[in-house]
């Protein structure tokens, strides 16, 4: 593989951990005190919900006064553990339309880099959660992390609760049948034997079918983004390592039922090669809604592969939905300011995008916003500043009102009307 240069190898260092939050493989010491990283969820009653772990337990609150105030937290895991919450890695959320909240944490074992990927849900509108379980039928300890959750909205697919994951267990089989005494690795390499799987619950999380391997190759460090199409056919996106090393990004439209394959694509084409994680995730929302939709929104980070960085720089490109094919890629961001972790929504032709950027000792979260689907964009401007430690800027909608929701270790959660 292509060695990285000095300036490039900075900045990813950046980019991991920009005095922010440690590698997201981070998490196998004891409980930190409190983590930036969480999830938030509007209900359908405009309320917002939010995810945290504090002190090894996960907690569940919620404000009707966007963020200014909360509710009690409401203690969801009886027992501590050691919880990965760190960068992409965070507990999750998710409302369904029946108005049940979804949970999802990553337990990290003794094992290096091992995890367990748990679930609970709240049907009394949050003011209890059931008894948490595992997703997954395998109970090895291996590297499980980076769980991204999904609860259909869709008629179609009413009930539907979808979590995917990052998993080496494959790797580990493989290598004990050659080698009994192998041991697994951390190293990202193109045969590293990441695997992206899919739990899949279709009775609103009472229960999961086993757990399927939707593709091999995946990175291991890097978070999984969900959307659905109309008709609630839940699609992912991950980092991947393609044939030669190539470092882009993997799509998959993920079927209802088990026996139905998944629809695979490739998604970008920068062919970045790079010996190491990237600890960059990739952002996607769904391109128009019902008889009008198109597609998809992408958003992801590539490196360039320049020897002096200067080409590394944030994407976003227009995914046709049918066809496969991608619109000309467009650079966003300052990539000298150590811009990324994108975030994207689309209500209609609107689409807005924004992103994180560190200069001296402060954090900026940049947006644009798009009136034409995103055919074209108009000017970037900062919407939020801080001094402090940050987390990586969430966007959600409620009512059709859009808000960025980020959280900061000066200001705290701060919910901004765009």
């Amino acid at each position: 593989m292509k060695k990285l240069p000095a300036y490039f190898l900075t900045l990813l260092v950046c980019f991991s951990f920009s005095l922010l939050e440690a590698s997201a493989h981070e998490g196998h010491a004891n409980p930190k005190k409190n983590s930036l990283p969480i999830s938030v969820a509007f209900d359908a009653q405009g309320k917002l919900w939010r995810v945290a772990e504090k002190e090894g337990f996960i907690w569940v609150d919620a404000s009707l006064d966007l963020g200014k105030t909360f509710t009690k937290p409401v203690q969801v895991n009886p027992t501590i553990q050691n919880i990965g919450a760190d960068g992409d890695a965070r507990p999750e959320i998710a409302i369904g339309p029946e108005g049940n909240i979804y949970l999802t944490w990553t337990e990290s074992l003794k094992k290096p880099y091992s995890g367990v990927i748990w679930f609970s849900r709240s049907i009394d509108a949050g003011k209890t959660f059931e008894v948490p379980i595992v997703v997954h039928q395998d109970r090895a300890a291996i590297t499980r992390r980076f769980d991204s959750l999904n609860a259909s909205q869709y008629t179609d697919a009413k009930g539907r609760v979808t979590v995917t994951w990052v998993d080496k267990r494959d790797l580990i089989a493989a290598k004990t049948e050659k080698n009994p005494d192998a041991k697994e690795s951390h190293t990202k390499t193109p045969d590293a034997g990441a695997a992206i799987y899919v739990a899949v619950s279709t009775d609103k999380g009472a229960s999961f079918a086993p757990e399927q391997k939707l593709a091999d190759g995946s990175c291991e460090c890097c978070r999984i983004t969900l959307t659905n199409k109309p008709d609630g056919t839940v699609v992912a996106m991950w980092h991947h390592v393609f044939e030669g090393g190539e470092s882009d990004h993997m799509m998959a439209e993920i079927p209802a039922q088990a026996s139905q394959a998944p629809v695979l694509k490739r998604a970008t084409f920068g062919r970045w090669k790079i010996d190491g994680c990237p600890h960059h995730g990739a952002a996607l929302a769904r391109g128009g809604e019902g008889k009008d939709w198109w597609g998809y929104h992408m958003a992801w980070f590539d490196g360039g592969n320049d020897e002096s960085g200067k080409n590394a720089s944030l994407y976003y490109a227009r995914m046709d939905g049918e066809a496969w094919v991608s619109s000309p890629s467009k650079k966003f961001g300052n990539p000298k300011n150590q811009a990324g972790h994108p975030a994207l929504l689309s209500m209609g032709d609107n689409v807005w995008i924004v992103w994180r950027e560190s200069e001296a000792k402060h954090n900026s979260i940049i947006g644009m916003i798009s009136d034409d689907g995103g055919r074209s964009w108009g000017d970037a401007k900062v919407l939020a500043t801080s001094s402090g430690k940050v987390d990586y800027p969430q966007l959600l909608s409620s009512n059709k009102q859009v808000y960025l929701v980020w959280n900061t270790e000066k200001e705290n959660l701060q919910v901004i009307p765009l």
